[in-house]
Formats: C-alpha cells, sequence, structure tokens
C-alpha cells in the first residue's frame, strides 16, 4: 500500500509540474503579444495601404487599434522582431467572406512600399472592372521591398492592365511570382532573369506579347513555369535549357514558333511539357527522348511534321499523356509506343499517318483512352473484344477508310465505332476453258458459277468501290453470253 501511495504521489507531482510549465508558456506568449508594441510608422502604414483598396471609408485606427495583437485583421499576418510588432504578410481582396472588397478607386499608395520585414504580398480579384481604362501596378518603389518580399501574386484581376513593373526585377529575395489571369499586357521585362531565387513564375491568363526573354535561362532553380494563354510570339530560346531544376514548362495557346530547340533535352527533371496550340514546326527534337521524368508530354494542334520512327519512345518509361494529335505526322506508328507501361492517354489522330497498327497498344495496363481517328491506318485491327469492352467509344479509329476490324465482333455490341467490319474476298470459279456446255447440267452448273461470280462482284462492290466498274462488265458479259446459250 505504501509504494502504491507513494508511486501516486510522484504522478501528481510530475502532472502539477507540466500544468506549471504550460501555464507559463501560454503566459509568455500571452504577454509576448500584449507587452509588444506595434512601430508607429508601421501601424499608419497599413492603415494607410488598406485604405488604399478598400476606399476612405475604412477607419483602420478605430476599427482594429491593436491590428497584430487583440484585434487583428483578416489578411493581415504578423511577427515580433526585436521587441516590435511588423506585418509580414498582406493580402488584399475578398478572400474571406468577411473581408471587404475593393473600391473601384483603388490605388497603390507609397506607404505600402515601407514595410520592412513584409515577405507575402497578394491581390486578389481586387481589381475587376476595367471601365475602359483600367488600373496598372505601381511602377515605383518594387526594389525597397527586395531585401524582404519572397511571395507577390496578383490573382484574377481583370481590371489590372499595362506591362509588368521593371521593378519586379529588382526584388531579389522573390521566390514565387504569380500574376494569373489578369488584364496585364505587353512585353516581359528582361530582368526577370535577375530573380535567381525564383521557383515559380506563372504569367498565364493575361495578353503578354513579343517572345521570351533569353534571360530567363539563368533561373536554374526555377520550378514552375506557366506562361500559357497569351500572346507571345517568336521561337523558344536556347537558354531554356538553363532551367535545370524545372519540373513543369506550360507555353501552350500562344503564337511561338520554329522548331524545339535541342537544349530543351536538358530538363532532364522536367514531369509536364505543354506546348499544345501554337506555331511549332521542324519535327521532334530527337533531344526530347532524353527527358526520362517526363509524364505528360502535350504538342497538340502544332504544325510539328515529320515522323515518329528514329524516336527511342522506350526511354520515356514515365510518361503517361503523349498528346500528338493535329501535328502533321506521318509514317508509321512504332512498336515502341507499345512499352510505355505507365501510359493512359495516346492521342494520335487527325494527323497522316499510315500502315497497321501493332496489338501490342493493347497490352498497355494503364491505357484508358486512345485516339487514333483522322489518319490513313489500314488492314485488320488486332484487337481483342475484350480490349474493346474496356475502352469503349474511349477507343476513337473512326475515319481512317481502309481500317477495318474483325469479323468475330460482327456478333458483339462492342465494336469500334465508326471501322467497318473485314470482309474475306470471294474467289471467282474459274471455267475451265476446255469444257463442253452442251447438256444442260454444263448450263445449270455455268449458271451456277456465274451466280457466284455475280454475288461475289456484288459484295466486292459494296465493299470497295474501286472494284465496281470492273464487277458490273463481268456482269454484263456473262448475261451476254447466256443469252446466246439459252
Amino acid at each position: 500500500m505504501k509504494r502504491c501511495f507513494m508511486k501516486t504521489q510522484s504522478f501528481i507531482i510530475v502532472f502539477l509540474l507540466l500544468l506549471l510549465v504550460l501555464n507559463v508558456s501560454c503566459l509568455g506568449q500571452e504577454t509576448e503579444s500584449t507587452v509588444a508594441p506595434m512601430e508607429k510608422t508601421e501601424k499608419e502604414a497599413l492603415y494607410s495601404t488598406i485604405q488604399g483598396f478598400v476606399g476612405n471609408w475604412w477607419n483602420g485606427s478605430d476599427l482594429y487599434p491593436d491590428p497584430c495583437g487583440w484585434t487583428p485583421i483578416q489578411g493581415v499576418d504578423c511577427d515580433v522582431v526585436d521587441g516590435l510588432w511588423y506585418v509580414t504578410g498582406l493580402s488584399i481582396g475578398p478572400i474571406h467572406d468577411n473581408y471587404p472588397s475593393c473600391t473601384e478607386d483603388s490605388e497603390f499608395r507609397s506607404h505600402l512600399f515601407e514595410f520592412k520585414h513584409l515577405k507575402t504580398l497578394s491581390f486578389y480579384s481586387c481589381f475587376v472592372s476595367p471601365n475602359n481604362h483600367g488600373k496598372s501596378i505601381s511602377s515605383l518603389n518594387w526594389g525597397k521591398l527586395g531585401g524582404s518580399l519572397e511571395y507577390l501574386e496578383f490573382r484574377e484581376n481583370p481590371g489590372l492592365t499595362g506591362r509588368i513593373p521593371q521593378g519586379f526585377g529588382e526584388i531579389m529575395k522573390l521566390q514565387s511570382l504569380v500574376l494569373l489571369e489578369n488584364g496585364l499586357s505587353g512585353a516581359l521585362p528582361i530582368n526577370l532573369g535577375n530573380l535567381v531565387s525564383l521557383r515559380r513564375l506563372v504569367l498565364a491568363g493575361n495578353r503578354f506579347t513579343g517572345e521570351i526573354p533569353a534571360s530567363l535561362g539563368n533561373l536554374t532553380k526555377l520550378l514552375i513555369f506557366d506562361s500559357s494563354r497569351n500572346n507571345l510570339t517568336g521561337v523558344l530560346p536556347n537558354t531554356i535549357g538553363g532551367m535545370s531544376s524545372l519540373l513543369k514548362l506550360d507555353l501552350s495557346n500562344n503564337f511561338l514558333s520554329g522548331k524545339l530547340p535541342n537544349e530543351i533535352g536538358n530538363l532532364r527533371t522536367l514531369t509536364l511539357l505543354d506546348l499544345r496550340n501554337n506555331k511549332f514546326s521542324g519535327g521532334l527534337t530527337q533531344s526530347l527522348q532524353e527527358m526520362i521524368s517526363l509524364e505528360e508530354m502535350i504538342l497538340s494542334n502544332n504544325p510539328i511534321g515529320g515522323n515518329l520512327m528514329g524516336f527511342k519512345w522506350e526511354n520515356l518509361q514515365n510518361l503517361v499523356t503523349l498528346d500528338l494529335s493535329k501535328t502533321g505526322l506521318t509514317g508509321e506508328v512504332p512498336e515502341s509506343i507499345g512499352e510505355l507501361k505507365r501510359l493512359r492517354f495516346l492521342g494520335l489522330n487527325n494527323n497522316n499517318l499510315i500502315g497497321n497498327l501493332s496489338p501490342k497498344l493493347a497490352d498497355l495496363p494503364s491505357l484508358s483512352a486512345v485516339r487514333l481517328n483522322g489518319n490513313n491506318f489500314s488492314g485488320e485491327l488486332k484487337f481483342s473484344k475484350w480490349f474493346y469492352e474496356k475502352m469503349g467509344r474511349r477507343f476513337g479509329a473512326w475515319s481512317n477508310p481502309n481500317l477495318c476490324y474483325a469479323v468475330e465482333l460482327l456478333s458483339t455490341s462492342n465494336v469500334p465505332v465508326g471501322v467497318k467490319p473485314c470482309r474475306e474476298k470471294l474467289s471467282y470459279l474459274n471455267i475451265d476453258s476446255g469444257a463442253k456446255l452442251d447438256t444442260d447440267e454444263s448450263v445449270a452448273q455455268t449458271s451456277g458459277s456465274t451466280a457466284v461470280r455475280l454475288k461475289a462482284s456484288l459484295l466486292c462492290c459494296t465493299f470497295d468501290g474501286s472494284w465496281c466498274g470492273l464487277g458490273v462488265q463481268k456482269i454484263v458479259v456473262v448475261l451476254f453470253l447466256m443469252s446466246f446459250i439459252l
């Protein structure tokens, strides 16, 4: 009993000590939050900056007298530095339901650039109405944030127009620059290549024009580069190979042209390559086969041309999506594509491909959609009934006039849409030139053979229109001879 009592007493003592430690910790945090003041100029800069975007009606000093303490502001993050509160994050726009929307007269006040420790700055759906003339991003003082700002975002601001300020290229600590779905235009600043700490560069959904600056090749730490849905022109610079850490490259829906540079093969860590809906030409660059980490290769709707042969498709074992539709490809489909065991989508439609299709395609374990329509494939599709049941309408092979499927599948409902069944050619019965037709039996035999020949001619005519002229001609000759015999 005594031993049990001592154990219980020890447990109570440990429990009380634990409560004491937790209480001191919480008290310390509360004391820090309560006692730590906010620098006056920092507080005034915060009130003025927010007021510039939401309107003069917003009186921050009355609504939020302690913005980093007991009256926090939605969208404002703070941290204690050297015993004082400073703003480290600022989000402008209706990010939360209770956050005020931006006014049509929103403005970038100079106080925005006075934050000494600002790391994150974002604008979401703040500039929404161009009203014949949109708001432009302030071109002044961005360099003053260069010592602290790491994340800068403008998302879904259709009323935000004009060019990217040159000052963005002076924010040297910037790791993420996102300018997504705004109304921005003009050329991409060359000095964006100075942002050597950048890991994410998203410029999609704007109206940018001109060429991709060669200086972007300096961004060796960049992981994501998305400049899709713009009006960019020119060739892809050779310096693209300098982005050696890149994981995702999306330049789709632009007007880029020329041959893909060989240096693109240096992007050995790339998982997504999306260049669809451009004007690239000159055939498939051989260095693409060196991009061994690639999971999605989407080059559709480009006049690339060339063929698929001589390309080591078996190198791309991580490939999940291969879309080369409407790229002007010619020649046959190599069997090596059938070795891409992780492939789920294969798009080769609307090209000028020819030849027979390898049955190895049906053996790909992950394949869920195949588009082969709009080519000149020929011969019999040697895929199993199970394959057609599995794929259904996700297997597209229509608009290949010389392609057919096995007659055995006619009894099932799972046949490739828009593809005709193969029919065995019926050979004509030869009539011995030395045979005598002086008996009724001979006439009957001749009539029977004629009927067979007539049936064969009609079948051939229905299967292949090019035989029709020859078939009809033979029928007429046979009927003419029979009229004399009978």
